[in-house]
């Protein structure tokens, strides 16, 4: 009954496996050069095969242990979350990849010697590595409304692919077109993925049943730090191959094309649709979703009522405030150890991983206490998204306070950034999780509206560094952007706590139509009396 589940994990077993082992033998230079990081990458690659594995365990991670040996209830809904999860990892390469490549872009590399080397001064790096989210931030509203009236398939799929077509433009774009050229380049690629986030939040939605919602919700948005980890440990190698920079671009965009194509042969919109769903599991996803409507693509969103939710603008906010400290680490992690630490680019993509190894274990570790803690009703869902995205910011924002003092201090600082990242999984179930509880009905939109003002602190968050950091190598410097995101992840959280609920509201439902029974009954009344 579960052997191709069984072959499944085997196989997954051994590309984690064989992955793991590249990544050590990336490392090998790094561990040369800086023998007290050893520890920390054999403890890190054993982890990351042994707890990847487990992920994917079909009973330990996707299904509560009263479904895992009933097959009725595995089935359709992984394989979609599956795809979902590869589709937002490699959203997240497109998006990540010119946060490594700019390094070798801006300097001239011994082993890549023919490689176009563009004279960019740190304010330029900032406007390029911020440039993403002006265009991302355009579409994120039309994205989460395309998706809930055609469903999110082919929103997906364009979006993707878009993005996929103009990442292997971009080489070209940067080389003769030169810095305004590759601003307008990530500027189109931003707005293409712009769809992605609301999309997806939609398909988790209908999709994602209550009881699973913890994990299969962790499971497809830890998407981001997976790409995340591939790109920083996977870029540095690719820019310093013969092949230079370019090549970070030309197989992160082909990737995207790949996977575009494979969602429009293998994804679906709704359980509803799926071909070969069972009835049972179909029964169990629609039975567990109770404040969700079929009905929604005739529905009109709700406008001033959400604009009107206290709970709303709690999410929006906390929302803001997690996107400035988590891009501040997304595009600034691999410049700090670049700089600071002394590595070339393959040791410092390499390094700069590994808080992403951590964000994507302890996600999972997170996610599958969380479910456990909601089906045993130990908190109630509002408490319960109040501490754990309080354990991501509260504990990220102590984080980031201890590593502007601890520069000096190799070891220290990358574990201080290990932990930062590590605790940072625990927002999936947290306020990520929110817009599914206040409204699922228009998920897709309440995450584009929070995404997209969210994202005004992601473009912020690069250009403030930018402008903060005129000598890269000052710790000073680099201690006033880590205490600056510190600040933001604490106050983000607190309104979050004060304001926030995990109640669902209730413009989440269809209005309530005059019903002509009010008038049968007064008629009936009056044939009675007659």
């Amino acid at each position: 009954m579960f052997k191709p589940l069984r072959d499944l994990n085997v196989v997954l077993g051994i590309c984690f496996n064989v992955y793991v082992e590249w990544l050590i033998s990336v490392s090998e230079r790094a561990a040369s050069s800086m023998k007290i990081f050893e520890p920390v990458r054999r403890f890190f690659g054993n982890i990351f095969y042994a707890l990847l594995r487990g992920c994917f365990s079909v009973s330990n991670v996707f299904c509560p242990s009263e479904y895992a040996l009933d097959e009725s209830h595995f089935g359709a809904r992984h394989g979609q979350c599956l795809m979902a999860f590869l589709g937002v990892a490699i959203a997240y390469c497109l998006r990540t990849n010119i946060s490594v490549a700019i390094v070798s872009m801006t300097e001239k590399s011994s082993l890549n010697a023919d490689a176009p080397v563009l004279m960019w001064d740190e304010k330029m790096k900032g406007t390029i590595l911020s440039s993403f989210f002006w265009g991302y931030l355009l579409l994120q509203i039309p994205g989460g409304q395309m998706a809930e009236k055609f469903g999110p398939k082919y929103v997906l799929i364009t979006a993707v692919g878009v993005a996929g077509i103009l990442t292997i433009l971009t080489p070209y774009a940067a080389i003769n077109g030169g810095f305004y050229w590759m601003v307008l380049s990530r500027i189109l690629q931003g707005a293409a993925q712009g769809f992605c986030y609301p999309a997806t939040n939609f398909f988790l939605a209908k999709w994602a049943p209550l009881p699973e919602r913890g994990r299969l919700v962790t499971s497809v948005f830890s998407g981001d730090r997976f790409g995340i980890l591939i790109t920083m440990a996977g870029a540095g190698v690719l820019a310093d191959s013969r092949w230079g920079w370019p090549s970070i671009f030309y197989v992160s965009g082909a990737t995207a094309i790949l996977w575009a194509l494979a969602y429009a042969y293998l994804g679906v919109n709704y359980p509803q649709d799926h071909p070969t769903i069972t009835d049972a599991e179909r029964s169990y996803i629609l039975d567990s979703l109770p404040n969700t409507s079929e009905d929604r693509q005739s529905m009109k969103t709700p406008w001033k009522a959400i604009l009107k939710s206290g709970p709303l603008w709690a999410l929006l906010l906390v929302h803001c405030g997690q996107n400035w400290g988590y891009y501040t680490l997304l595009t600034q992690i691999p410049s700090y150890i670049y700089a600071v630490f002394g590595l070339n680019i393959q040791e410092s993509g390499f390094l700069s991983a590994l808080p992403y190894v951590s964000s994507f274990i302890m996600a999972f570790v997170f996610a599958v206490i969380g479910d456990k803690v909601a089906n045993k009703e130990m908190l109630s869902k509002t408490t319960a998204r109040k501490c754990w995205n309080s354990c991501g910011l509260w504990g990220g924002a102590a984080a980031f306070c201890l590593l502007a003092f601890a520069g000096e201090y190799e070891y220290l600082a990358l574990t201080l950034l290990i932990l930062a990242a590590g605790l940072n999984g625990a927002t999936l179930i947290g306020y990520h999780s929110n817009h599914l509880d206040l409204a699922p009905n228009f998920s897709g939109t309440l995450m584009g509206i929070t995404n997209g003002f969210g994202n005004v602190a992601s473009i912020s968050a690069p250009l403030f560094a930018g402008f903060m950091l005129t000598d890269m190598t000052s710790l000073s410097e680099w201690r006033i952007v880590f205490l600056t995101s510190a600040a933001v992840f604490f106050v983000g959280n607190l309104i979050f706590v004060i304001f926030g609920t995990a109640e669902v509201q209730d413009w989440n439902f269809p209005p309530e139509k005059e019903k002509p029974i009010q008038m049968t009954n007064i008629f009936t009344e009056r044939m009675t009396e007659d």
